[in-house]
């Protein structure tokens, strides 16, 4: 039986002697009890709580103590005295066999229980109830279970009798009635025999034994036995009485004739009398007396008068709070919420999601609605709070909130965008997808609504909710979200407040669709959603339950109503009649009897018959739809904000309206706080009378109430942040949900507040604000703040509720696998320069592509992740509660010592903002935290004799918020901060200081060592000491250079030794934690790696800088010789008589050596170093090192200009402590980059940081065998920079050092950090797997050149100028001011060239004619045979080579002459174009079958004519040119590709189309809707530039349009800048094409860029500008960077786009500079990874590719940038007037994938196609090359290259058997490279 009272429980105690109806009333008894759940518990009575049907046979027996003496005689009296006076004249209680009897029989008696349960049954009798006591209840106890079975049995009717002999012997004189079982079905099931009838027989005998004895034991007239459910004949001659179990609805009097109905089976003929009665108990129990009638049974119904009718349950419900005191009423409730209760938070899609029309998402009602100008301010949800965009930051918040549940709601019209399944949204599908899964993996159940509101507006143009047919469209919608999702949702909502729907959307129009009809429409609406729910219900009860193992319920909203005059019954009826209205509406049906309650019903017929017409339509359920609809919830969602107070309407109306259809008037008290919005008062006791009613209504002890929506709006002007009214609204109304559970017994199984999120709310827009989070609407990043409410609702979830004290200390944290503590290795002193010079030989070495390669993998399991900060940079409260100023207080006090003055007085106040801190750790899911304790404020004289309470508090309440999330601490005793009261004894340059150190370490120990499991003793020792005491730009502002640094790090090596030995003998083998230094370091490389001088000079930069610390306690207890050797030289050059450099003694080497556990260090950049001969005087550390500090200047710079990022140093600086100090367990304690911004919430270089030195960390330890063990991102927030100030910004979070509250907002370097950590590393996405298999057959295999670039004769033979020969022989236009004149000869060597093509295998090749060549003026007046000649002496050689001829007719050079009278924007060179085609097509086209009309039009456009970077160089400032130039290309191709279609293609047989060039556009920030907006204007206005028109409908396409209009209007023009096409030149366009051909390299990232309106120019009107990712591979060219996923991305893109047009890829290749290598392992990686993205494109996405081209057959003149980027598969050496052409390993590579036509399968075997032709011989295959820091024959290296491309170990069988066959294989072995294992991942 459940507890808490959902329904009420009447047992009826049928006694078997005749009566008469004059008896009735005497023997009327009321009973009450057992104990209310709270009660119970705090008299250590638990077992009065019983029974729960969960509840096994061990529980009664653990349950509790002995019961409270104190409690009993101070507490039940006045209680029980109550009951007495409400009427109630018998109690039930519960004996507890178990407890009384632990052995189950009475060898063992508990005596003080007995003692206790006598004090509770004579408080009874004092207070004239009546006990009716019951002997067991539920499943028997396990010793008696035991006894009952096995070879020594007893009976249990043996056993049970004498239990209760027993009982009767211990209170017999203090029971009136007694009652043998209880929940019969479980004392049967739990008893220990076989068969059903034994068990049922030995219950029966048990009962028969216990009836007996108790009648022998009094006389017939005394005491009564009973017998619960009893239904058995056999039991008939021993009962007095039968109790009967009956649960119904109350307020439901005809079900509960109904029920009792069904109790005749017994044969009796009985009535009964009841009254509904409710009292302050968890349980009402009526027992009456029902007496003999030998009339018929319809005798009741005939008497009708002695029926006394049942109250409403909102009368008993509204009477039982009535009486209530306001102080009572408003009381707070210390407690907390039973286990398993089920915290949340709600969105809604219309809400928060924006996207409005992304991805194929249909419009919805809301859109439509806001875009009607019906919004506050005309304000709309196109963007809201960009959550489709943002499920990462979403979950991140959720994270710090840390609910059980999230309940959003999905946008039907995103997966349904027509809102049938005939058209479904896969990307609307995979954001769902990808939030669920998000939300279960960081442990958050998804609760899904399927329909909160917004209907699509297709269905609604049909009616919406008023066409029937609309049921079958939400059943369809449902089950393809039940199908899709199911399988990991598990709660559903069907409808989310569907009375909102009904009244504000048909009722009075407030919401879309604006329908204002109350009387008809809102009534039909609510109708329809009724058999919709329903039907959706069946619908899961039926299909996908039994699997799914979900639950589907409703969330209705209600107001508590309140009667206005509580002594007027009008006024009561009518504020029941309001909650029938509002709740009942949709409750009634589903939760009762399928249909419209009584009242509802009966109110509207009054009033139809009231008025002449009609004012009420109210739709009536046939019998079928009540059972349809009749228990159609598995819960009861129920939203409520507010109440109201009700009184019966004053004027009667004819007038539909809620109100007056209601016969109802609704007020508010004046005293109810007022919330932003009208309609909410703070009205916080309504909810828990709602909660009552609700549960006597409706849901009884069976239905879960899942309280769904509960929150406040406020205003969107003041504090923000500082919601206290939400606080105060959260904290009040919480608690009456805790009433209703704890005091009334409501089965309440979740709260879920509103919202997570600030959002679009409906009519008034963004105006009211619900959420938890602030979201500034005015900034398109859409950042989200934690208010006050959400770090209070977050530890209202963590306490569950309100814990009556502080939780108990966590004394087990749970913390990261961490190293056992154990002495490290004893080391021998370091060599100079040391061993660890291994680490430069290995790395200095690498290539660029070597390096930067980015590899893909995940660190240990027990990796550490965590983020930092400091106690002086955060905490701030500088002198609260008694802390002591610090050196950092005073130094920062004095003007000019930091930047703007700064100082760290509140800092980020996180000494008043543990729970925010905490959230934000939550938020990003760390396993560790590292902060430091501040001395001064455990100390504040910086000595034990004076401990600070209030500072040990702090810290005990951090740690304590950490470990109750599982999160470690890892605590730094020293960071900088010392107590100035030290400072000013002599601070560290005092001896004395040592102890005073040791004295508080050894208190923290004590204090928090139980917790804290990782200690940091001094964190940069080597830093201060340096700016402390040798620059002085830090406190205590020391400038002695020569000397204090030294010194200082002398005392601080003693200091930390010495608290390390504190901690190892007094704490470690009880505490077992560890402890260590954290030193600071950068990278150092060498400038010249190969100079001897500079490799010592780096190492001793490291070895002044960390071994300086790490040298004594890592390896021999001293300094490093080169630091003893080269300060000790300097002094005795400096005529000092000793070195400046202390003497350890031999003692102290002993004492400081191995007092470490792990290796900690803090890194953020790089340095490089050279040797230098530095001056003498003045003496100095810095000068000591005699060394030179540089950077490179091509070095990305950051806020501090020492902190330049490297990533690749890190690596490098891992791998030289892993050799120099032996690989101990390392941890990276502080790694981050600063940023000078205030504000730099979308911080795309810190995530650049984050990802690419991480990545290095992944490859020391996954590669190179580095033991790293953690990583720690700096910092936890922005916070006090020291003598910098706040200006530089390092933190995830941003704080606004402006708003006194000191807001922390998470930037997406937060979001992306979480992300890594959530994945534990890097791991290879999907959709980057490498993927084996072969392209269709058939497939083109070419490569590419164009006639500028390799033919050189540029007057040869009567060829005309063209605009490159011009371009090119104008000063400064060309690098090196190299020209084509030459270039690669082709002109004269198509020997050589068609022998290249016969190597490389291809199937085709691609050129392009020199329209000068042929047409020397342009025109056909004169064709120049020779130059025509050559390419058909090309194109036979082709041919006879069976190489297919891809002809361009245009790729750049156009005749200067056709230049000089305007060219391309001359509109007659069209007419020009189509001459020059013809002569091609007449003369070539019976041999060439493939022609390319234009090459990249958009840069003949753009470069030629809008920036002037290629030719003919020209730059426009009206922002005309290139659209006019763009505008004639496109006519021109059209009318090439029609005379071609019309005169040549019948005869001839060959394609013709485009080739247009495109870099795929990623967004920079992905979460942010602008930024995506911008990719795709991005791509518009560059790919869609040109293919628009041709491959759609003959136009440009809108965004460009309307961009180019708008702009051109602003700018004062009367008319766009774009020109127009007419309607014959657009249908003269479209379809212009055979093939789409594209030419693509590489990626960017874009983001928006509001240009001035007067800047006119393609840029402007785009409006974008684009970066790229520090992380992606270089080339030789700056604007190619190697982005092979975006290769796919664009193909599927035109796909999608262009209705999957064939496409041939006509360029595709990368560059480099510099020397030429022949192993160029660049670039085969480059063909590698984007030839197989084609192949996705193929076999994934069904992109129809048809051919692919590389760029470029050789080395040539590379347009503007000379030849100093090489494209080539054959390297052309320029410098040799011979021009010898050379294949690179890449032509190689390229060979064999058109050779095998793909990528074989190596798990399949050695494949065919890998095998080498005999007379193909490998070019410099007897060159050494150096690959991956090896040194291999070139051969050896491009083997190594298969592997490290992650062909499998078959794979590479297959490459060694090439190389045997060949016998030039290396059998050198070789370690493999990190690269190989990154291919592997």
């Amino acid at each position: 039986m459940d507890l808490v009272c959902r329904t009420v429980i009447f047992f009826l105690l049928v006694s078997l002697s005749p009566g008469t109806d004059g008896e009735f009333a005497r023997n009327f008894i009321t009973m009450a009890g057992p104990l209310p759940s709270e009660l119970a518990e705090r008299l250590c009575l638990q077992e009065q709580v019983l029974p729960e049907e969960q509840q096994g046979p061990a529980v009664t027996g653990a349950q509790g103590s002995l019961g409270r003496a104190d409690l009993v005689a101070s507490e039940l009296p006045r209680r029980f005295s109550r009951l007495r006076k409400l009427g109630v004249t018998h109690y039930k209680v519960l004996l507890p066999w178990a407890r009384l009897l632990p052995k189950g029989n009475t060898t063992e008696v508990d005596g003080a229980l007995v003692s206790c349960y006598r004090q509770l049954l004579e408080a009874l009798a004092a207070a004239e109830l009546r006990a009716v006591l019951v002997l067991h209840q539920g499943r028997v106890p396990s010793a008696v279970a035991v006894q009952a079975s096995g070879r020594r049995a007893r009976a249990f009717s043996e056993l049970f009798v004498e239990y209760a002999d027993f009982s009767f012997r211990a209170f017999g004189h203090l029971v009136d009635v007694w009652l043998s079982f209880s929940d019969l079905p479980e004392v049967i099931q739990s008893l220990p025999y076989a068969e059903p009838q034994e068990r049922v027989q030995a219950v029966a005998a048990a009962h028969k034994g216990f009836y007996t004895m108790l009648h022998e034991m009094v006389s017939p007239a005394g005491k009564r036995a009973g017998f619960f459910n009893m239904t058995h004949k056999h039991f008939l001659d021993s009962v007095d009485f039968v109790s009967l179990n009956v649960q119904y609805h109350c307020g439901n009097e005809t079900y509960f004739y109904k029920k009792l109905s069904e109790f005749q089976v017994i044969k009796l003929p009985f009535y009964s009398v009841f009254t509904s009665f409710m009292a302050l108990t968890s349980t009402l129990e009526i027992l009456t007396s029902i007496y003999y009638i030998s009339s018929e049974i319809n005798t009741l119904q005939k008497n009708s008068d002695a029926v006394l009718a049942p109250r409403s349950s909102y009368q008993t419900v509204w009477e039982m709070f009535a009486e209530q005191s306001e102080s009572e009423r408003d009381s707070f409730l210390q407690d907390v919420f039973p286990d398993g209760f089920l915290w949340g938070i709600s969105t809604g899609a219309f809400n928060i999601e924006g996207a409005w029309a992304e991805d194929g998402k249909g419009e919805s009602i809301w859109d439509q609605f806001g875009h009607g100008g019906h919004v506050h301010m005309n304000q709309t949800a196109d963007v809201a709070c960009d959550s489709y965009y943002k499920t990462g930051y979403d979950i991140y918040l959720l994270k710090g909130l840390h609910p059980q549940l999230y309940k959003f709601s999905v946008s039907w019209s995103r997966i349904f965008p027509a809102g049938t399944n005939k058209t479904i949204n896969s990307k609307g599908v995979d954001y769902y997808n990808r939030l669920i899964d998000l939300l279960c993996d960081s442990n958050i159940e998804p609760m899904v609504t399927l329909f909160h509101w917004d209907l699509p507006q297709a269905l609604q143009a049909l009616g919406g909710w008023q066409n029937e047919s609309i049921i079958d469209a939400f059943v369809s919608y449902a089950d393809f979200c039940f199908s899709t999702f199911g399988d990991r949702v598990k709660l559903w909502v069907t409808f989310h407040e569907p009375w909102v729907i009904s009244y504000a959307g048909y009722g009075t129009g407030e919401h879309p669709p604006g329908i204002t009809d109350p009387g008809a429409a809102s009534y039909k609406v609510a109708h329809t959603i009724l058999k919709a729910h329903a039907k959706v219900w069946h619908l899961y009860n039926d299909k996908y339950r039994s699997q799914q193992l979900g639950k589907v319920g409703l969330v209705l909203n209600s107001d508590w109503a309140e009667p206005k005059t509580p002594s007027s019954s009008e006024d009561v009826r009518a504020s029941e009649r309001y909650l029938q209205f509002m709740l009942g509406w949709f409750a009634h049906p589903v939760f009762v009897n399928g249909d419209y309650p009584d009242i509802l019903k009966a109110q509207i017929q009054e009033v139809n018959q009231q008025c002449s017409t009609t004012v009420a339509q109210l739709p009536v359920f046939t019998e079928e739809e009540k059972t349809l609809v009749k228990g159609t919830a598995d819960f009861f969602g129920l939203s409520h904000y507010t109440s109201r107070l009700v009184s019966a309407g004053a004027n009667a109306s004819c007038t539909p309206g809620y109100e007056s259809i209601g016969n109802f008037s609704l007020h508010v008290d004046p005293s109810w706080p007022q919330a932003a919005s009208s309609w909410i008062h703070v009205v916080p006791w309504g909810l828990r009378r709602l909660l009552k009613f609700v549960s006597q209504e409706y849901t009884g002890s069976k239905i879960p109430i899942y309280i769904a929506g509960n929150g406040v709006p406020t205003a969107d002007t003041g504090d923000l942040l500082n919601d206290t009214l939400r606080v105060d609204y959260f904290r009040q109304y919480i608690n009456e949900a805790l009433k209703a559970v704890k005091l009334d017994a409501v089965g309440v199984g979740s709260y879920i507040a509103r919202s997570l999120l600030d959002g679009f709310e409906g009519p008034v827009g963004y105006s009211q604000k619900f959420g938890l989070h602030h979201v500034n609407f005015e900034d398109s990043n859409r950042p989200r703040t934690p208010k006050a409410s959400a770090y209070f609702y977050s530890s209202v979830i963590e306490n569950n509720g309100f814990p009556s004290q502080a939780l108990g200390r966590f004394s087990a944290p749970v913390m990261f696998d961490q190293p056992v503590p154990s002495k490290l290795p004893n080391l021998p002193a370091s060599e100079v320069p040391s061993k660890a010079k291994v680490v430069w030989q290995k790395f200095s070495s690498q290539t660029a592509f070597e390096r930067d390669m980015y590899f893909y993998g995940t660190f240990p399991e027990d990796f550490s992740w965590g983020v930092s900060s400091s106690s002086y940079q955060i905490e701030g409260g500088w002198d609260a509660d008694g802390k002591g100023p610090s050196i950092w207080d005073n130094f920062t006090h004095v003007p000019g010592n930091v930047n703007n003055n700064d100082t760290g007085d509140i800092a980020c106040d996180s000494y008043n903002k543990v729970e925010a801190d905490i959230y934000m750790l939550k938020a990003l899911g760390v396993k560790n935290y590292r902060f430091s304790v501040s001395w001064p404020r455990i100390f504040p004289t910086g000595r034990n004799n004076s401990i600070n309470s209030y500072g040990v508090a702090y810290y005990n309440r951090l740690i304590d918020g950490l470990i109750a999330n599982n999160i470690s601490p890892i605590v730094t005793l020293y960071h900088w901060d010392l107590p100035q009261t030290l400072q000013d004894i002599g601070g560290w340059e005092t001896e004395e200081i040592i102890d005073l150190f040791d004295s508080f370490a050894d208190f923290c120990f004590q204090t928090f060592g139980d917790r804290v499991k990782f200690w940091i003793t001094f964190n940069e020792p080597n830093i201060l000491a340096w700016l402390g005491y040798g620059e002085g730009l830090f406190p205590p502002n020391v400038k002695e250079p020569g000397d204090a640094p030294y010194k200082v790090a002398h005392i601080f090596l003693k200091a930390h030794a010495k608290v390390y030995h504190t901690y190892d003998d007094k704490y470690r083998a009880t505490q077992g934690g560890i402890i260590a230094p954290c030193l600071f370091t950068t990278w150092a490389e060498p400038k010249t790696p190969s100079d001897p001088r500079d490799i010592e000079a780096a190492d001793r930069y490291l070895q002044f800088l960390v071994g300086w610390f790490a040298h004594p306690i890592y390896k021999n207890g001293d300094y490093p010789d080169v630091m003893k050797w080269k300060v000790g030289n300097r002094s005795e050059l400096q005529n000092l008589p000793s070195s400046r450099l202390p003497v350890l003694t031999a003692e102290e080497r002993e004492y400081i050596r191995g007092t470490a556990d792990v290796f900690c260090f803090n890194t953020y950049s790089s340095k490089i170093i050279s040797h230098s001969t530095t001056r003498l005087s003045p003496s100095s550390y810095d000068y000591d090192r005699e060394i030179s500090i540089t950077v490179d200047s091509s070095w990305p710079t950051s806020a501090l200009p020492d902190h330049r990022p490297v990533a690749w140093g890190l690596r490098r600086l891992l791998n030289w402590i892993k050799e120099e100090y032996g690989n101990p367990p390392i941890y990276i304690i502080e790694n981050g980059v600063g940023a000078k911004s205030k504000s730099d919430i979308d911080d795309n270089a810190r995530i650049f940081y984050v990802k690419t030195y991480i990545d290095e960390a992944l490859k020391a330890y996954k590669v190179d065998g580095v033991n790293l063990k953690g990583y720690n991102a700096w910092s936890l927030m922005d916070n006090f920079e020291w003598v910098d100030g706040y200006e530089p910004r390092f933190g995830l979070h941003q704080i606004d050092f402006d708003n006194p509250n000191r807001p922390r907002t998470p930037k997406r370097s937060a979001v992306y950090y979480a992300e890594i950590i959530r994945n534990n590393g890097i791991p290879l996405p999907k959709e980057d797997e490498f993927l084996y298999g072969e392209f269709p057959e058939n497939f083109s295999w070419s490569v590419a050149t164009a006639a500028y670039q390799i033919e050189g004769g540029w007057r040869a033979d009567g060829k005309g100028l063209s605009i490159w020969d011009k371009y090119a022989h104008t000063p400064l236009r060309i690098g090196k001011d190299a020209t084509g004149d030459v270039a690669c000869d082709s002109y004269h060597r198509i020997e050589e060239d068609v022998e290249m093509l016969k190597s490389l295998k291809v199937s085709h090749y691609r050129f392009s004619i020199s329209w000068s060549r042929v047409l020397p003026d342009g025109t056909t007046r004169y064709i120049n045979e020779k130059g025509l000649n050559y390419y058909e002496r090309l194109i036979d050689a082709l041919l006879a080579a069976n190489i297919v001829p891809q002809v361009t007719l245009y790729h750049w050079d156009l005749p200067q002459a056709l230049q000089n009278v305007g060219g391309w924007r001359n509109d007659t060179i069209v007419q020009r174009f189509k001459e020059y085609a013809e002569v091609l097509f007449q003369r070539l086209g019976d041999k060439v079958k493939f022609w390319i009309t234009l090459n990249e039009p958009y840069n003949t456009a753009y470069l030629g004519h809008g920036t002037g970077t290629a030719a003919p160089g020209i730059s426009d400032l009206s922002g005309r040119f290139p659209y006019e130039v763009g505008h004639n290309l496109i006519k021109a191709h059209a009318e090439a590709w029609h005379l071609y279609n019309e005169t040549y293609r019948a005869r001839q047989g060959g394609l013709i189309s485009i080739t247009i060039n495109s870099d795929w556009a990623e967004p920079r920030n992905p979460h942010r809707q602008e930024d995506i907006e911008s990719a795709r204007r991005f791509m518009q206005f560059f790919l869609g530039w040109f293919a628009h028109p041709i491959f759609k409908n003959g136009d440009y396409g809108e965004v460009m349009k309307r961009r180019i209009r708008e702009r051109s209007l602003a700018q004062g023009l009367s008319e766009s800048r774009l020109p127009e096409f007419t309607e014959s030149e657009k249908q003269r366009i479209k379809g212009t094409y055979d093939y789409f051909g594209l030419n693509h390299y590489t990626t960017v990232l874009t983001y928006n860029m509001n240009y001035p309106t007067s800047v006119k120019s393609y840029d402007s009107d785009r409006g974008v500008a684009t970066v790229t990712d520090r992380s992606w591979l270089d080339s030789g060219s700056v604007w190619l960077k190697v982005t092979p996923f975006g290769f796919r991305k664009i193909l599927r893109w035109i796909k999608e786009e262009y209705n999957n047009p064939p496409i041939y890829v006509t360029e595709n290749g990368v560059s480099e500079r510099g020397a030429f290598e022949f192993n160029d392992t660049w670039r085969m990686h480059y063909y590698r990874s984007y030839i197989n993205e084609a192949l996705k494109a193929i076999v994934h996405d069904g992109v129809d590719i048809r051919g692919y081209t590389a760029w470029t057959l050789m080395d040539n003149i590379e347009w503007a940038a000379g030849y100093e980027e090489k494209f080539g598969l054959y390297y052309v050496n320029f410098s040799d007037p011979a021009l010898p052409r050379r294949p690179k390993a890449s032509a190689k590579y390229y060979s064999q994938i058109i050779n095998c036509n793909g990528f074989p399968d190596p798990a399949t075997g050695p494949h065919p196609c890998l095998e080498q032709d005999p007379e193909d011989p490998t070019p410099g295959a007897a060159d050494r090359v150096n690959f991956l820091g090896l040194d291999l024959t070139s051969h050896s290296a491009e083997i190594a290259l298969y592997v490290l491309f992650a062909l499998s170990a078959v794979g590479a069988l297959s490459l060694v058997l090439f190389a045997f066959k060949y016998g030039k294989l290396s059998k050198r072995s070789h370690k493999q490279s990190h690269i190989e294992l990154s291919s592997k991942m």
